[in-house]
């Protein structure tokens, strides 16, 4: 039996009928909504680390690019968690971490739902693109599509861990009047984090926008300041 037959397998062992319905639902499947015609089989993330884990040395790209073209939601999941793993086990291999990064990059299209891009793009395009050009999260964060415009803003988590803002900042702001809500919540969670490092950058950004952005995003981008600042900021 081939590597994937043997994920498939360990995979199907944990599918749960009951929290597959959950998942449709919750990840929003249904015609029209942003997940629709997403297929899912149940299974927690907890179950899916692990496999992700068990398999992650002997998975070859090939079997993760397979992975990845699945229709099942989990399938996808495993395919780009083991990516994150391989990326990790490679910190002094810079060439096994590029591999990485072109598969995730290549497979764009297939990372379609939000918890697939902020699961690993933080963890692999973010941390890949760190000391590079980052053009490509300028390229993806321009498209029409929903899931690039996300993978290019929580990429930059990356580097708002490490005291780096200018690229979330420049993100933020092509995004910042974007028609959907998952990309408000984003760019509003990332203005967040640069809060929680330094607020005084973060209230340079709203004192400029604050008036026009999108009110979920605000709300997602003040939730950490005092009563008092937050409704100094909601007030039009």
């Amino acid at each position: 039996m081939n590597i994937l037959k043997n994920i498939e397998k360990e995979i199907m062992l944990k599918a749960n009928k009951e929290y597959a319905q959950h998942s449709q639902r919750y990840f929003k499947t249904g015609k029209g909504e942003y997940g629709e015609n997403d297929k899912f089989i149940g299974l927690r993330n907890p179950e899916s680390r692990a496999i992700s884990k068990k398999f992650a040395k002997t998975a070859d790209y090939e079997t993760i690019e397979e992975l990845l073209n699945s229709k099942i939601h989990e399938f996808r999941l495993i395919a780009l968690l083991i990516l994150e793993v391989k990326f990790k086990n490679n910190k002094k291999n810079s060439e096994e971490q590029e591999k990485v990064f072109d598969i995730y990059i290549r497979n764009a299209d297939n990372i379609n739902n939000w918890d697939l891009v902020d699961l690993t793009a933080p963890n692999i395009v973010g941390k890949y693109l760190k000391n590079k050009n980052k053009d490509i999260l300028y390229t993806f964060a321009k498209t029409k599509h929903l899931w690039k415009k996300r993978i290019a803003i929580l990429s930059c988590f990356a580097f708002i861990k490490d005291n780096e803002f200018l690229d979330a900042l420049k993100i933020a702001r092509i995004l910042l009047y974007d028609k959907h809500d998952l990309i408000h919540k984003a760019v509003g969670w990332m203005l967040r984090e640069i809060g929680k490092k330094d607020q005084a950058v973060e209230e340079r950004f709203l004192e400029k926008y604050h008036e026009t952005m999108p009110r979920t995003c605000l709300r997602y981008a003040i939730e950490k300041f005092d009563s008092d600042k937050r409704a100094y900021y909601m007030k039009k």
